[in-house]
């Protein structure tokens, strides 16, 4: 996976309703939760005061006054929700997330605080935040890896990798950032009316990136986490990550689950990795994908090996072959996305599996950018 954001995408969306993409297009914006409206007109030098100040106790240290010229909205007040906020959970759902609430709650959503940063200048654009809290790091990965990819295509995604917390991704007017239990999710906006799609991704690229690296620089948490560093490392498409921080396949409780995308020339696989910090917990997630029907026992590989087939996207099935060795459990599988000629054949997976459990021991390095 890219340092930045692997490339984000899973089986996302089969196996979890409810996301919205364009299919591996430019993502949907984030649900945001506006602050309160400034009263500060389109005069100039908003932020000679230094810019605002987030009251908030818990997220407060997490933003800079000032990024790139913006600041925080001198004449507005965060909103928070959830543990410790003004405002409560279920109104995240009804003034927040408008209908995608759900979503982040099976992710383990505890909190939110949403503000915004403006023009210095008193011109009218301005970028919103949302940050999310989760219960833990893999359900926060897991909800960027939604957000990012969900059921898209990563190797059509006009998303590109940011280098900013974690992993970081950004488009056209947004950008994503991941690090510990944390998710921020920022939209850029502009009110003028000479703006255009061009300008508005050249200014979403010089500010909004700033921002969200400067935000992800001052998160706490893991920037990393087993099971995706796990993955291997050669031939991952940008972005091309998914993480389930427990079902994945259609199987509650196999533990937290990455599968990355890659590409070989015109060849498309995936890799799925469930790497635990005991050998018990990639044992149990393989009884458990075992209890799948029409599973095979491949022989002379790893400690234990199966075969079996995953129900995937639109009805579509992808042949995947596991291998377990000590706390990891490594697999290899069809893309959905591609085309018969382009999938690897039952041979060309063995040899690629056996490769990528070779070299599998200890930490293995996270996948460059």
């Amino acid at each position: 996976m890219t340092r930045s954001a692997l490339p984000l995408g899973l089986m996302a969306c089969a196996f979890l309703a409810g996301c919205k993409t364009d299919g591996g297009g430019e993502s949907t914006p984030p649900p945001t939760a506006p602050p309160a409206i400034s009263s500060a007109g389109a005069t100039t030098d908003l932020c000679a005061s230094g810019g605002g100040q987030v009251k908030d106790a818990v997220s407060g240290a997490f933003f800079p006054r000032t990024a790139a010229g913006f600041c925080i909205d001198p004449a507005a007040v965060e909103k928070t929700y959830g543990e410790g906020g003004k405002f409560t959970m279920d109104e995240v759902c009804t003034t927040a997330f408008d209908g995608e609430c759900e979503v982040y709650k099976r992710f383990g959503l505890k909190r939110v605080v949403a503000l915004r940063y403006v023009d210095g200048s008193g011109a009218p654009a301005s970028v919103e935040i949302n940050l999310s809290t989760f219960a833990d790091a893999a359900g926060a990965l897991g909800m960027y890896t939604k957000r990012v990819v969900a059921d898209g295509d990563p190797a059509k995604a006009t998303v590109k990798p940011l280098d900013a917390g974690g992993y970081g991704a950004i488009g056209k007017s947004n950008a994503y950032v991941w690090k510990g239990a944390h998710l921020i999710e920022l939209t850029f906006n502009t009110e003028d009316p000479k703006a255009t799609k061009d300008t508005i991704a050249k200014a979403n690229e010089k500010v909004t990136s700033v921002i969200a690296k400067e935000i992800g620089a001052k998160l706490p948490g893991e920037v990393a986490l087993p099971s995706a560093t796990a993955l291997p490392r050669a031939n991952m498409i940008p972005l091309g990550l998914q993480f389930f921080p427990k079902d994945a396949f259609g199987v509650t409780n196999v533990g937290p689950t990455a599968i990355g995308f890659y590409q070989e020339g015109d060849k498309r696989y995936r890799f799925v990795a469930i790497d635990g910090d005991k050998a018990e917990i990639a044992k149990g997630a393989a009884h458990k994908l075992q209890s799948k029907p029409g599973v095979a026992a491949v022989k002379d590989l790893g400690e234990e090996a199966f075969a079996l087939v995953v129900d995937g996207a639109n009805k579509s099935k992808a042949d995947y072959i596991f291998a377990r060795k000590g706390n990891l459990l490594l697999g290899i599988g069809d893309e959905e996305f591609a085309a018969d000629p382009a999938k690897l054949s039952k041979d060309e997976k063995l040899a690629k599996l056996k490769a990528a459990l070779a070299a599998a021991g200890g930490a293995p390095a996270r996948p460059k950018k």
